[in-house]
């Protein structure tokens, strides 16, 4: 049994691997919907976690955490 080389070494931080976990979710059900063929994985990966992004964006926009001091309101920004 050989042990393959590492394709590459990654360390994500705690936000990275929430967007990488909505991007993948995302990239699977362009999967499960067969829109994956030979040709476009790069750019379904891409649009996945452009995606998983916007999203955090914009839930970071609408809710305040208990650790934010910001004390704009969310309807406001």
């Amino acid at each position: 049994m050989s042990i393959r080389e590492p394709i590459a070494a990654l360390k994500l931080e705690g936000s990275e691997k929430e967007v990488m976990h909505a991007a993948s979710r995302i990239f699977a059900a362009f999967i499960a919907a067969g829109h994956l063929d030979e040709t476009n994985q790069d750019q379904l990966i891409e649009t996945s976690v452009r995606v998983a992004v916007e999203v955090a964006r914009q839930t970071d926009l609408a809710i305040q955490s208990d650790g934010e001091t910001n004390t704009r309101s969310a309807l406001s920004r």
